[in-house]
């Protein structure tokens, strides 16, 4: 049986394999892409909305217990997630 997380930013359960893990390493937000660094974690889908979400409502403070935080390193990954692309071209709808 898989593990079941949240998703800190729409809410949503998933399992841990769908998930990426974000973890607070010195002030900083990190993404632990092994899920083996120590501490809190934060669990979030690898999507735009997702991310941009948890930043803007400031979850990760909530979520890992901790102060403020720079998110310098989570922006930079955002800018790098390509927006989710519906493909219709099979939609027989």
């Amino acid at each position: 049986m898989d593990a079941v997380r949240t998703c800190i930013g729409c809410r949503v359960r998933a399992s841990q394999e769908q998930l990426i893990r974000v973890v607070e390493v010195s002030g900083r937000l990190q993404l632990d892409w092994n899920r083996t660094l120590p501490g809190r974690g934060a669990w979030l889908h690898p999507q735009v909305d997702c991310v941009a979400h948890a930043l803007d409502r400031k979850q990760f403070r909530r979520a890992l217990r901790a102060g403020e935080l720079d998110d310098s390193a989570l922006r930079s990954y955002l800018t790098a997630l390509p927006a989710k692309v519906v493909d219709r071209t099979m939609d027989q709808s």
